[in-house]
């Protein structure tokens, strides 16, 4: 068998692989989009393929059962917009002076870094929760917003992204022009990473849209819940025997998720990619 021979197999198996993976994925979003548009008693005689008619019957439903999904769709989105803006913006800034300067204790602080990232949320959650007590910010969006502009996980992506992408001449001869630092990093340093800033900001996007335990934690009115605090509302008694309702409360927690990544999957590959290879 030649080597061509050899190659074609592998790679027919590995599209096999890749296909039943993708079906793995898809069907059960797609089922969650489906039962979404069915009534429970269609819900209940099995598994279908194809979207019903009662998705809005299935909104009333939960319109009248005080359920404001709107308002928690704005809530979250509001949130997640504004948090991914900040992330994405100091963690960059944070990682061009990290890369940019040979400063004493440059590895110490990369090391910080690193030991930040390791740390979970659930174990400062109680300090944080004091600090915003102290700072009158509970029960607000401010208190889900501020952990944004020190996301331990996101400097760290963008140091190992701007130390692949990080070209001093351009740098140099931006001082030598006479342009500031931040000009620098806004004009020529940003420009060229801009595939790992929407990577980073898609992660961003996604991890704040699908949080629910810090705002669990910190919000406490029912109009500045998020749309996952709503959905943890469907587990109560008054929606318990309301299938399609629920699979619709679902649903749209997830559209938005894969619209953002159908629109700027193609960034995530290559800021993945420019971030794993250095010169």
């Amino acid at each position: 068998m030649g080597y061509n021979a050899r190659t074609n197999i592998t790679r027919f198996f590995i599209y096999i692989v890749l296909i039943i993976l993708l079906i793995l994925v898809i069907v059960p979003i797609w089922l969650l989009l489906v039962n979404g548009t069915r009534s429970t008693s269609e819900i209940q005689q099995g598994i279908a393929i194809l979207p019903s008619t009662h998705m809005l019957d299935n909104y009333r439903i939960l319109s009248a059962r005080g359920l404001n999904l709107p308002r928690g769709f704005f809530n979250s989105l509001f949130i997640s917009v504004v948090s991914t803006f900040i992330t994405v913006y100091i963690s960059f800034l944070a990682a061009y002076g990290f890369v940019a300067y040979n400063f004493r204790g440059r590895q110490l602080f990369r090391g910080f870094v690193v030991v930040l990232v390791l740390i979970p949320m659930q174990l400062a959650i109680i300090g944080y929760f004091q600090y915003m007590s102290r700072l009158g910010l509970t029960d607000t969006f401010a208190s889900l917003i501020f952990p944004a502009l020190a996301a331990a996980g996101a400097v760290f992506f963008a140091i190992q992204y701007f130390e692949a992408i990080y070209i001093k001449d351009l740098v140099e001869a931006g001082r030598i022009d006479g342009a500031s630092e931040l000009g620098i990093f806004h004009r020529v340093m940003m420009p060229i990473a801009v595939p790992g800033a929407v990577t980073l900001g898609i992660f961003s996007f996604i991890a704040s849209w699908n949080n629910f335990f810090t705002p669990f934690i910190m919000i406490s009115s029912i109009e500045k819940y998020t749309l996952p605090m709503l959905v943890q509302l469907l587990r109560g008694d008054v929606y318990r025997t309301e299938y399609g309702a629920i699979y619709l409360g679902l649903g749209i927690t997830v559209v938005p998720v894969i619209l953002i990544y159908l629109i700027f999957s193609r960034y995530i590959i290559s800021g993945i990619a420019m971030g794993s290879v250095k010169e």
